[in-house]
């Protein structure tokens, strides 16, 4: 049985550092996230918590090669992503976990 897959990106409260993940199960990474799960971590280094860009795809290997794909691209190119889907930079918490 294959298993879908979500990229996700991440920003601190001030938008200067961006942390691209896949999660085959995004209410509990992003709640990893917040919680500082792993202390020694880049997002709890940086305060990354702001789920700003999600998009879900029907197998996780699909998901890893979009992981891959935003992650080689430029800062400039994930910026127009994240606004393709959230212009106001809002924090997409409240929409994934309802």
């Amino acid at each position: 049985m294959e298993c879908g897959g979500t990229v996700y990106i991440i920003t601190n409260f001030t938008h200067t550092t961006f942390y691209t993940g896949v999660t085959s199960d995004i209410i509990f990474r992003i709640k990893e996230h917040k919680e500082k799960a792993y202390p020694k971590s880049f997002s709890a280094k940086y305060n990354a918590d702001k789920l700003i860009y999600f998009c879900s795809y029907e197998s996780i290997e699909e998901a890893i090669a979009e992981e891959k794909r935003i992650k080689g691209g430029s800062r400039k190119k994930k910026i127009k992503l994240i606004e393709s889907m959230n212009p106001e930079w809002k924090d997409l918490w409240e929409i994934v976990e309802e």
